[in-house]
């Protein structure tokens, strides 16, 4: 499925040949209304930083096909249909600067059937895009959440959309949500699952965390027991192993505001362990704001570790707890900011030290990325990211740091906070690991 903006989300990379990088390249799609013969394509001029490349400078990738202006002037044999994006390329010695870029297009169209005199057909199009260059061997492995994608997801995007987007950043890993993206959940078809497992081989992904519930008040009138708390589990365990995973995230339900379990989680956890074992799944619990990692449900988690001797019970971190400046998520954006009083306690600032993370880190499997923006100049105004690399580096973190954006819901919005992330991140790795 293509964006509606005429500049794709993808595809926006420095183009190489022979090993050195001769230029940037992009995607658009067909502007018209209908697909139209190569030859009928008179070109795309393109402006970035300042400096502007004529429609005889830049070159057209379609059909597989590089084409330069005079080339698509006399081609035969390809066309450019509106269900496939192009690609253009512009010669620029050295690329781009990972970061944000602001790119304009003017791309020209003739139609045989408008007078001479009013050719080519000029459609204008702007868009603030994203670089990522990945480092080429990155101390952390990188993955997103399709949680990222909430609203975009099934309106804006199909599911191999998203795995398409993920795979754009040069991430590896995709997490998904159960009840979320997987189709007749918890009892997908055969076909489906074929499906999931042909798409994650051919965008080269790996699936890494299975969001699961613990409703474990899903009536009014009384509570799951333990016994049913740990069948909804284990439910999910066998998903997740079948479609591929290696961690399963339960969402338990609580009682308190600070977030502590409800008390079936251990019995209902340790009922599971068994079966995690033996399909090599390792329950993750997630440390979410108000929580911080010194509490007692942190203290609960590792006393079960230590009582039951498990290697299938580890923390998921996320890192909204370290959160220094208070997130406004879903308010509108060119809003004064709301009082300290008047933001949910969950998206307060908690303002924990990275450097708690020490005492815990032995047993933190999986990280999700929380973040709710990533400005133009590759800043985070929320989470401390050096510390938190820094700690992860030094404590010999291996594992994935999976994005999980949840800041406003503008269309495409979340899309482009991700690759910002992305690249904030790789440039941040040179920074420190250099």
């Amino acid at each position: 499925m293509l964006n509606r903006d005429i500049i794709q989300n993808t595809g926006f990379t420095n183009t190489v040949r022979d090993g050195e990088v001769v230029g940037f390249e992009f995607r658009v799609r067909n502007p018209n209304y209908r697909g139209v013969s190569s030859s009928l394509v008179d070109g795309v001029a393109v402006t970035l930083g300042g400096h502007t490349w004529s429609e005889a400078e830049t070159t057209l990738v379609l059909g597989g096909r590089e084409f330069d202006l005079a080339s698509l002037r006399t081609s035969t044999g390809a066309r450019w249909p509106l269900t496939d994006p192009v690609t253009v390329r512009v010669p620029l010695a050295g690329g781009l600067k990972a970061g944000v870029h602001h790119l304009s297009v003017d791309i020209r169209l003739r139609a045989p059937y408008f007078p001479i005199e009013f050719q080519p057909n000029i459609t204008h199009a702007e868009r603030a895009v994203t670089l990522v260059d990945p480092v080429a061997s990155p101390a952390f492995q990188y993955g997103v959440s399709t949680y990222s994608y909430t609203d975009d997801l099934y309106t804006l995007l199909s599911l191999e959309d998203a795995l398409a987007e993920v795979a754009d950043l040069g991430a590896t890993g995709i997490e998904i949500l159960g009840e979320a993206n997987v189709p007749g959940y918890p009892n997908p078809s055969s076909v489906w699952i074929d499906e999931w497992h042909a798409l994650v081989a051919k965008y080269q992904l790996t699936p890494t965390n299975f969001g699961s519930w613990i409703d474990s008040r899903m009536w009014l009138d009384r509570d799951l027991t333990a016994v049913e708390g740990a069948e909804q589990l284990s439910r999910d365990i066998k998903l997740a192993a079948e479609l591929g995973f290696s961690f399963v995230r339960p969402k338990i339900g609580v009682i308190s505001l600070d977030l502590v379990p409800h008390p079936i989680w251990d019995e209902a956890v340790a009922r599971c362990l068994d079966l995690a074992h033996e399909l090599g799944i390792v329950i993750a619990p997630e440390i979410h704001s108000p929580t911080p990692i010194r509490h007692e449900v942190v203290d609960g988690y590792l006393d079960f570790i230590e009582r039951t001797g498990t290697k299938n019970f580890g923390l998921l971190i996320d890192t909204g707890i370290f959160m220094t400046k208070s997130a406004f998520q879903g308010w509108d954006l060119n809003s004064a900011p709301l009082s300290e009083e008047d933001i949910p306690v969950p998206l307060r600032a908690l303002k924990v030290p990275a450097s708690d993370l020490v005492d815990i880190m032995k047993h933190v499997v999986f990280i999700q990325a929380k973040f709710y923006e990533v400005d133009e100049n590759l800043v985070d105004p929320h989470i401390p990211w050096r510390e938190v690399f820094t700690v992860l580096k030094e404590q010999g973190y291996t594992g994935f740091l999976s994005s999980e954006y949840e800041g406003p819901r503008q269309p495409y919005r979340g899309i482009e906070q991700v690759r910002r992330q992305h690249s904030m991140f790789h440039q941040l790795e040179r920074e420190l690991f250099a």
